[in-house]
């Protein structure tokens, strides 16, 4: 029998600002904000407070949005009945199960402020509501075991399987997190599911981005030269300085230092999560100097003011120019390939030239340089080579001498 009172569906839909009794303790609490949620009063047999007087406490029993008028006079009947019995509900009250659903969002909320980017953040939860909360994302949190995860990654577990180790690992998060507050106990049956080997190895195919033969550069190059589009401009400069479309799109003129000719990609753009200097070559500025007069924010300025090219825009120059086969970030391994095959340049060099971490955690904790002088060299030479200043290119035996 559902019990009663003076509130109404409707009346806790329609509310206004407030506090609202339902009788026997229980109100809705209506913030200015227009948020709504569920207290108690109860006062606690035989228990004084600091002053002497009878203990009398305000209890939250959630939102109104989540806990219905029935469960809070439910709850609130709960409490009252421990405080007769002279048990302070804060204490006795039974723990609410959170879903697996609303575990994973509160995970998602305070990992906000260290996701790379909100792009990044909104994949992490995403995974998880396409893959798992069809599932078990209303199962309590202390319910899931191995078979409900496995229902999870099976399916997907040899057809998509970069995208099931990725949902494994985030359900392993959250499983983890739910422990941490006391939710669950054991272990984590993604830790056991992965030692018991019960789904099968999968080979990944290593994917490549399909790449331009360095030798076909100089005459691709002189096309884009033809070419007024900032994608265009855009796209020659990525291709001289070796950076991902990412990095190149959002630069910024105050990251561009023309005294030194660097300019200083910030960390939060960066795969590597670091700042990263890159030279800028002759044939670099060229592209970009009279990129200035008009005075955007962003270096390659797309349709709208003040607005960073699309991140498609230089794939579709590719494709107006009939260049099959060919990505944009290929262009990076077109100059990895011209870098070891033509100039002959150490390899730690050409590394770093790609922003790519070189040697161990211990190797680089001791390598403090960037090797930014060398690295110039190798630009230099590399610019020269693709906008056909130069159609030969001087090995780099020196850049390995110290």
């Amino acid at each position: 029998m559902a019990l009663s009172g003076k509130l109404t569906k409707k009346l806790v839909e329609n509310a206004g600002a407030g506090r609202h009794g339902d009788g026997n303790g229980l109100y809705l609490v209506v913030d200015p904000s227009g948020a709504r949620r569920w207290i108690v009063r109860v006062v606690v047999k035989g228990q004084k407070n600091k002053t002497g007087a009878p203990l009398r406490t305000d209890f939250g029993l959630g939102g109104a949005d989540i806990v219905t008028l029935n469960q809070a006079r439910e709850r609130a009947l709960e409490y009252r009945r421990m405080a007769k019995q002279g048990l302070n509900p804060r204490f006795n009250a039974r723990q609410e199960i959170p879903t697996f659903e609303e575990v994973a969002q509160q995970v998602h909320i305070d990992r906000m402020p260290t996701w790379k980017n909100a792009k990044h953040g909104q994949q992490w939860i995403n995974t998880l509501r396409d893959y798992a909360f069809p599932k078990i994302g209303r199962m309590p949190i202390d319910a899931i075991d191995q078979p409900e995860v496995m229902m999870c990654l099976a399916p997907i577990w040899t057809e998509k399987h970069e995208t099931a180790k990725r949902l494994a690992q985030r359900i392993k998060t959250v499983l983890d997190v739910a422990r941490s507050k006391g939710f669950r106990s054991g272990e984590n049956p993604v830790t056991a599911i992965k030692d018991a080997q019960a789904l099968p190895k999968v080979k990944a195919k290593p994917k490549h981005h399909k790449a331009m033969h360095w030798q076909a550069v100089p005459a691709f190059f002189a096309d884009l030269k033809t070419r007024n589009a900032m994608a265009a401009k855009a796209l020659m400069f990525t291709c001289l300085s070796g950076s991902r479309t990412g990095e190149v799109l959002g630069m910024h003129w105050e990251e561009i230092d023309f005294d030194t000719k660097l300019w200083t990609c910030p960390a939060q753009r960066m795969k590597s999560g670091d700042d990263h200097r890159v030279p800028l070559t002759d044939e670099m500025l060229a592209i970009i100097e009279p990129l200035r007069a008009m005075q955007s924010e962003y270096v390659f300025e797309g349709q709208k003011r003040n607005k960073p090219l699309s991140n498609m825009s230089m794939l579709m120059l590719l494709r107006r120019m009939d260049v099959e086969g060919v990505t944009v970030h290929g262009f990076r391994s077109t100059f990895r390939d011209w870098a070891s095959e033509v100039a002959n340049a150490p390899r730690e060099i050409a590394e770093m030239s790609l922003a790519h971490q070189v040697g161990s955690n211990v190797e680089r904790a001791y390598a403090r340089s960037d090797l930014l002088d060398k690295r110039r060299f190798l630009m230099e030479r590399w610019s020269k080579y693709a906008s056909g200043a130069t159609a030969t290119v001087v090995p780099m035996k020196k850049l390995g001498e110290s």
